[in-house]
């Protein structure tokens, strides 16, 4: 479990989040929802720590990474996988090279184990055998998704850090990442932190929810919560189309 208490950040004298508490849960896939400029992205990578913030406590399972040490931090790092909006794979490695890159990094394994531990991983995100020797410009971008999620999980990660997963994708293939994304989560108990704009994703994944208006937590709960909220900002970012203010209506 990740719990952010009452954080704060500013850029120049410009605060971006305020007061923000919140708590994301382990084996659930927990949503970072909000307008552009809202504060979500600065949200994310503060939990992450790429961002250092004024105020407040991020607690990865009661351990305060503000106030640890660099030892301390390397050790957190290694509990981490990180799936990048634009997948975010050596182009000049293959789809199996990429995989192990990771585990060469920082897992003290010989070269068959960490061959062993990649293919698992792949085989894991659906993806054949044929492909493991090709280059990502080789591969759909389904593909590199799945070899992305792959590598995220290769350390076998407590948290996972998912920015924007579907960017890019067509809407068959974002839901068969989004069910991906939380079958993983579900299975190895992770505590998943996604960044999204996507309201396909909020309706398919979206287990504990956590919406950001102008820097401030507004709202947090499920999927099924968030068609009985009183709460205009948010009604207005997820029900903006008129297909999902007659969503809204048909479950109200």
């Amino acid at each position: 479990m990740i719990e952010v208490k009452n954080i704060d950040k500013s850029f120049d004298g410009n605060q971006v989040l305020k007061n923000v508490s919140a708590v994301f849960e382990n084996g659930k896939t927990n949503m970072i929802i909000g307008a552009s400029g809202s504060g979500k992205t600065v949200l994310m990578k503060s939990v992450i720590g790429l961002h250092r913030i004024d105020n407040g406590r991020i607690e990865y399972d009661s351990r305060n990474l503000p106030d640890m040490r660099m030892s301390d931090v390397r050790i957190l790092r290694r509990e981490v996988g990180m799936l990048f909006q634009g997948s975010a794979l050596f182009d000049s490695l293959t789809v199996l090279e990429n995989v192990i890159y990771p585990l060469e990094m920082f897992a003290k394994s010989t070269k068959e184990e960490m061959v062993e531990r990649a293919s698992f991983c792949l085989k894991h995100v659906d993806l054949k055998e044929q492909a493991y020797n090709l280059v990502p410009s080789e591969i759909s971008g389904g593909m590199q998704k799945r070899v992305a999620i792959a590598r995220a999980i290769a350390l076998q990660p407590k948290y996972l850090f998912c920015d924007e997963p579907n960017s890019g994708l067509d809407p068959q293939t974002a839901l068969i990442i989004d069910k991906l994304i939380h079958d993983i989560t579900r299975e190895f108990d992770i505590t998943t932190i996604i960044n999204s704009h996507d309201m396909n994703s909020v309706m398919e994944i979206g287990e504990n929810i956590i919406f950001i208006n102008k820097g401030e937590k507004t709202w947090q709960g499920s999927k099924e919560d968030i068609f009985h909220v009183d709460n205009e900002d948010l009604n207005n970012f997820v029900f903006a189309s008129e297909l999902y203010k007659k969503v809204k209506r048909a479950n109200a």
